[in-house]
């Protein structure tokens, strides 16, 4: 894996907390941040999928490592 799945997603966790705290105060958020909070939910969702395949193929006793990031499209596509 060429980075570490569960440092990326506590600092995505992290800056999402910092936007809706920001998000709280009477300014709200502006266009930017509505865009990279949307943006950070959507890496959040893909890169769980990726953690999810990884552990599912380690279960499975085949490489984590073929695991692969899928696109936003599909990801997002899922059923709830």
């Amino acid at each position: 894996m060429t980075f570490d799945i569960v440092a990326h997603i506590n600092a995505l966790s992290h800056e999402e907390e910092e936007l809706y705290a920001a998000a709280a105060g009477e300014g709200g958020l502006s266009a930017e941040e509505m865009a990279r909070l949307e943006e950070i939910k959507v890496d959040l969702d893909r890169t769980y999928d990726l953690l999810h395949q990884r552990q599912a193929r380690i279960a499975a006793g085949l490489d984590p490592d073929e695991a692969e990031l899928r696109p936003a499209d599909v990801v997002e596509g899922y059923q709830q």
